[in-house]
């Protein structure tokens, strides 16, 4: 691949990754993101959790967390009335990790 055609897939990767990039480019939801990480994805923790250890308004996370859900980063699992929010390890992380890659794969050709 010439890099041409590698400039034009890293193009097509930052395209795929925007949304991701913008969900996870906010302070709030790199903090909110930061806590779930403290959890483990079988348990998840609770927005009331969150709050206490973001020191958040509820509804601010409330918010923050739809829109890591809507995206693909966060899952939500339902136990009764309860709503435990968890990381989604999935495949919208490896479109992050594709981008790197190609960028470093570029680079490294280009600076040899």
């Amino acid at each position: 691949m010439n890099k041409k055609e590698q400039i034009e897939m890293i193009q097509e990767d930052f395209k795929n990754a925007q949304s991701i990039l913008t969900a996870i480019g906010d302070e709030t939801r790199q903090i909110i993101l930061l806590v779930l990480m403290e959890s483990d994805c079988e348990s998840g923790m609770r927005v009331g959790e969150i709050t206490a250890k973001t020191h958040l308004s509820r509804p601010a996370v409330s918010h923050q967390l739809k829109i890591l859900k809507d995206i693909g980063i966060v899952k939500m699992r339902e136990e009764g009335t309860k709503n435990f929010y968890y990381i989604n390890v999935s495949p919208k992380l490896n479109i992050l990790k594709k981008l790197v890659m190609d960028i470093e794969h570029l680079m490294k050709e280009f600076y040899q």
